[in-house]
């Protein structure tokens, strides 16, 4: 492991804090925002969903139509698949939190732009302070390069752990493209079974 940057080093509650408290504070904000033009298009906001004392928190990328309609992250049938996923990894929904990098579903799913990612993450960085996880698992490019601050993709860093900061950041593909690849499903299932082995040892 080797800390490839700072730009979470600071990002951790204070004492005294109550993460339930602050979750629910940045959720509300997050359920108030119109700083891009997303919200004009959204049913609801999506800003996560899980435990506020998880080791391991998830982020994607965006929300899909089925979470845009439920305010819920990975409820559609990659979510299902995650389910599965962690389980491997001898975690439940109950004691992890997902989130994306953006709070609010792009038209007809397409990709994050760099504007909305600039806008939308300081979301992200209160929520990971809020939290205080002690790993990181970031699915697909989006949040991989948003966390670890690099351009190199998924396909060449995933499995592996790195520093960023505090936080020990494990990328792995995103579910939803590893349920049309059948090459994807067999790394990103070897990926969580190896994250279940280092949140033991």
């Amino acid at each position: 492991m080797a800390i490839v940057n700072s730009h979470f080093a600071t990002v951790q509650a204070k004492e005294g804090e109550d993460s339930a408290q602050l979750l629910a504070d940045i959720e509300g904000v997050i359920g108030q925002c119109r700083r891009c033009a997303l919200c004009e298009g959204r049913t609801n906001v999506v800003p996560g969903f899980g435990n506020p004392a998880a080791r391991v928190m998830l982020v994607g990328e965006a929300p899909g139509k089925n979470e845009d309609l439920q305010g819920r992250p990975f409820v559609g049938a990659a979510g299902h698949y995650l389910t599965d996923l962690l389980a491997l990894a001898g975690l439940s929904r109950d004691e992890v939190f997902i989130a994306n990098v953006l709070k609010c579903r792009p038209p007809s799913n397409r990709d994050p732009h760099p504007d909305e990612i600039v806008t939308c993450t300081p979301y992200l960085r209160d929520q990971v302070r809020a939290i205080g996880p002690e790993f990181l698992v970031t699915m697909g490019n989006f949040s991989t390069k948003f966390i670890l601050k690099t351009e190199r993709g998924i396909t060449r860093l995933h499995g592996q752990v790195t520093m960023a900061g505090r936080f020990k950041v494990f990328p792995v593909y995103h579910p939803a493209a590893a349920l049309y690849d059948p090459t994807k499903q067999v790394a990103i299932e070897a990926d969580f079974r190896r994250l279940g082995e280092l949140l033991k040892g």
